[in-house]
């Protein structure tokens, strides 16, 4: 997936957080919108194991993808998540999310 460019991330967040004051709310008006687009699951490599991202989920201060290697579940920070390459659809948003929180 190529880069978004920098208006086109700002558009994005602008999208998402059109009603939102403050940071709970636009956190809370990014996450609808990848929950919404990001298709999951999907595979990815965390620390060099292979994952699978079954769903994202928001806590008090960031969305984290709940991710799955066979019994084990564990939620990893969507900022500090590895995309696989393709990545999957909707993944746009976790840049826009990023974007938006600095990274």
């Amino acid at each position: 997936m190529a880069s978004k460019g920098n208006a086109t991330l700002q558009a994005m967040i602008e999208e998402a957080t059109v009603d939102a004051y403050g940071d709970d709310e636009q956190l809370t008006g990014l996450f609808a919108m990848i929950k919404e687009h990001l298709a999951v699951p999907f595979t990815t490599t965390v620390l060099g194991v292979e994952v699978t991202v079954r769903k994202v989920d928001l806590t008090a201060d960031s969305i984290v993808a709940v991710c799955a290697r066979g019994r084990h579940r564990q939620g990893i920070d969507l900022l500090d998540l590895p995309l696989p390459t393709p990545a999957p659809d909707g993944a746009g948003w976790i840049d826009v999310y990023r974007h938006w929180a600095g990274r």
